[in-house]
């Protein structure tokens, strides 16, 4: 060994520093998580099971047809038969929360980084870090702020998942023609006029592609956060490790599996290019021919020159 190099000891001080100094927010931030996990939670719970499985089947409905909403209805079903429900919804209630600040933190983070390759500089790297770090490795510095129990969880799953967030919302917006917004400028449009009614509109769809796998990754990341004392399946799945028991991890897995796929099909419906909603927006957020004739620096038409 030529040298040896400590960076254990430099992090554990900084750990330290800010556990005694931030303690009042660490604490506030355990007050808000705690809050919005509940209210979700009591949203998902309060109403009987059989309301809730019935607006998942609407919804499932709406967004791919009568075969996704009998499966989904099917799986609803047998989740509550395999006596997994609370547990179901819980987990579904951290999904909501870390997907909501994810996609809060993520989505103006990437319009940024479209909008200014300075940030997209600096962004990228610390992207390619969040994405390979090994996932057990979010849960450490997570525990030692907040402890054990759901808020660690939580926030170790906004972390592992706000990347697809910033990623596919600056290459949507990259992707928008330049063509167009050149065309906004000639009507007069101001940056922020045309990041609010060409590009985002144009962009809804990548940057729906970004929130669909952002729910994903939550989905994982709170499995895994059951480890910590994160309330839901993830602590189903565990006790199943953890005393050997392969009925009741198999039941908790394949739970999982059915938050996970009615969460995708839903999402990326909504992430569809060629959804009705979406064709509305493109429409209302792009000048069309109508608009570029009335516009002041269009070119009067040529009279006919004759022989």
């Amino acid at each position: 060994m030529l040298f040896s190099v400590d960076l254990g000891t430099p992090v554990s001080k900084a750990v330290d520093w800010l556990t005694e100094n931030l303690g009042g927010l660490f604490d506030a931030i355990t007050s808000v998580m705690t809050s919005l996990v509940n209210a979700v939670l009591y949203v998902l719970t309060a109403p009987h099971m059989l309301v809730v499985i019935v607006v998942f089947t609407a919804l499932a409905f709406l967004a791919r047809g009568w075969l996704f909403a009998a499966f989904t209805l099917g799986s609803f079903l047998l989740i509550q038969g395999m006596g997994l429900w609370t547990a179901a919804m819980q987990t579904l209630a951290v999904v909501v929360v870390a997907s909501a600040f994810a996609v809060v933190i993520g989505v103006p983070i990437g319009v940024w980084a479209a909008r200014s390759p300075l940030v997209s500089t600096l962004v990228r790297p610390v992207l390619d870090f969040l994405q390979t770090l090994p996932v057990f490795v979010y849960l450490i510095p997570a525990v030692f702020f907040f402890g054990i129990g759901l808020v660690p969880g939580v926030v170790a799953t906004i972390a592992f998942a706000v990347a697809p967030a910033v990623r596919l919302t600056e290459l949507g917006i990259r992707q928008v023609d330049p063509e167009v917004v050149e065309a906004a400028h000639a009507f007069g449009a101001r940056p922020a006029q045309i990041l609010r009614g060409v590009q985002l509109p144009l962009a809804l769809p990548s940057i729906m592609a970004g929130i669909n796998q952002v729910i994903m990754l939550a989905l994982s990341m709170v499995v895994i956060a059951g480890m910590v004392g994160a309330a839901g399946l993830g602590t189903v799945v565990v006790r199943g490790i953890s005393q050997l028991d392969i009925g009741i991890g198999f039941q908790g897995g394949l739970a999982v599996v059915f938050l996970a796929i009615f969460l995708d099909r839903v999402t990326s419906a909504l992430a569809a290019p060629d959804g009705r909603r979406f064709r509305i927006r493109r429409r209302t957020g792009t000048p069309d021919a109508a608009d570029i004739e009335k516009s002041p620096t269009a070119a009067a038409p040529t009279a006919p020159v004759s022989a």
